[in-house]
């Protein structure tokens, strides 16, 4: 029995029943650890869920597993550092005791550690990750025949790990192949247990258990690699896990932070070897990728509000490229919606609910800020004048063009602009820019303007 299957059908089934906000609140970070003589073990982030769950949700959970597997189970909820040492030495002792065929059609009886909810469908494509999707469907095509092994990299939160696991869940659903999917430090620590002696003085069980289970599978994914860094001995057992799979055509993807090259604590053979294949770097999303996740996001949650376009616009326009933090914005609009006695969603309560969420101090080394710099220079008035709300020409009209050369050369959106030149209405950035786009056509002299303070400022990062 797939562990991860079954619980996501759990979850699908309260997700149905209770609010969105609920939902996300007590369940979307759980997950079933184990099911043992009708007893179930259900893992929680953090010591509320525990008791929250216990007292609130227990007979639902127990309802809904007991639809779908005909058995009556026991709840007991835990923080994943709570799973002692113990109990997971005695499940890898008890595994290894079942001696599972690997031939076997019961593929799911070696837990995976997908997640069912990450696939190729729900991965948002844009410029920023278009060649790393494309690379990571190829390999989930054709495992251990091209692109092996596949090296993803890119800073947090930009999709490594919805990737590695939309390969698994590929595989998986298309073949009879065997997949693993650890982080480093799950591997890590797994060797470490494997090392220690069992009560005969020995740990000959648990090494051969550790080396079976890592060589003998067909799909290895481990995230994070850059972990592994300063562990010597588990570096080494990595390596030659590696050789094992690799000279054996079994497909091995990974994932870090950072290239090879920059991963200076790992042993230059490994690093040499994760270059063997393919890398893909997956860049920051952009604007309009950044537009795109939200929308897949309100649309995934269900919300019982519409979400405006000029709301998403402020969301995609000032917070970081971390999918995370995209998705917790929205999140935490809603519960603020929500706590607020429902009160509608629109720009105003957008800019309050997320004040705090948003990156402090944001204008001062941006495009933005250069932007406005430069203009206020060239008219000769300062910086506070042209996020001022006075109405003189001779600010006025400086105002509008710089506006108009934020939209131009960056491609912000009107609320970021807005924010940015002291709160102004995104309506009446779009006059400005719209007035400066039409006298552009008719002034040679202001194109020339234009023209030239495009120069002044160079090259920007246009979103």
């Amino acid at each position: 029995m797939n562990l991860d299957l079954l619980w996501t059908k759990v979850l699908n089934q309260i997700k149905d029943e209770i609010s969105s906000i609920s939902y996300q609140t007590w369940f979307s970070e759980t997950k079933l650890y184990k099911l043992d003589n009708n007893k179930a073990y259900i893992i929680v982030p953090m010591p509320i869920h525990k008791k929250h769950l216990q007292d609130n949700y227990y007979n639902t959970i127990v309802t809904k597993l007991d639809n779908i597997t005909n058995s009556s189970y026991e709840l007991f909820f835990y923080l994943d550092e709570e799973i002692s040492t113990l109990e997971i030495e005695k499940e890898m002792e008890n595994d290894k005791k079942k001696n599972l065929d690997t031939n076997s059609d019961d593929k799911f009886n070696i837990n995976s550690n997908l997640k069912p909810e990450y696939n190729f469908d729900n991965f948002i494509v844009g410029y920023s990750n278009k060649f790393a999707h494309a690379a990571a469907l190829s390999v989930a095509e054709n495992p251990g025949k091209i692109y092996n092994p596949l090296f993803l990299f890119g800073n947090s939160g930009l999709g490594k790990t919805h990737l590695m696991h939309a390969i698994g869940n590929y595989i998986v659903e298309h073949s009879n192949k065997k997949v693993l999917y650890v982080t480093s430090e799950q591997f890590r620590e797994e060797f470490v247990k494997a090392n220690r002696k069992d009560d005969s003085g020995t740990n000959f069980n648990y090494v051969d258990f550790f080396k079976d289970k890592y060589r003998n599978i067909d799909v290895l994914l481990i995230d994070d690699i850059q972990f592994l860094g300063g562990a010597t001995q588990t570096q080494q057992e990595f390596f030659h896990t590696f050789n094992n799979l690799y000279n054996d055509s079994k497909q091995i993807i990974i994932s870090s932070d950072r290239s090879p090259d920059d991963l200076k604590l790992l042993e230059e053979r490994l690093r040499t070897r994760f270059c063997w294949g393919l890398t893909a770097n997956i860049f920051p999303p952009d604007f309009a990728l950044r537009k795109e996740i939200l929308k897949k996001k309100i649309v995934a949650g269900n919300f019982e509000q519409d979400i405006p376009d000029d709301v998403i616009e402020y969301i995609a326009s000032n917070i970081g490229p971390d999918v995370r933090q995209l998705e917790g914005a929205i999140t935490r609009l809603v519960a603020y919606s929500t706590i607020m006695g429902g009160e509608k969603i629109n720009l105003d309560l957008a800019i309050e609910a997320l004040k705090d969420f948003i990156s402090k101090g944001v204008g001062e080394k941006n495009d933005v800020h250069r932007i406005q710099k430069i203009v206020s220079e060239y008219f000769q008035i300062s910086i506070d004048d042209i996020k001022s709300k006075k109405r003189s020409s001779n600010i006025s009209f400086p105002r509008q063009i710089a506006m108009y050369l934020c939209r131009n050369m960056l491609g912000e959106s009107f609320p970021k602009i807005g924010t940015e030149f002291g709160g102004k209405d995104h309506s009446t950035v779009m006059h400005s820019v719209e007035k400066i786009e039409n006298e552009i056509k008719v002034n040679k002299d202001l194109a020339n303007i234009i023209e030239k303070l495009k120069k002044d400022i160079g090259v920007v990062n246009k979103m």
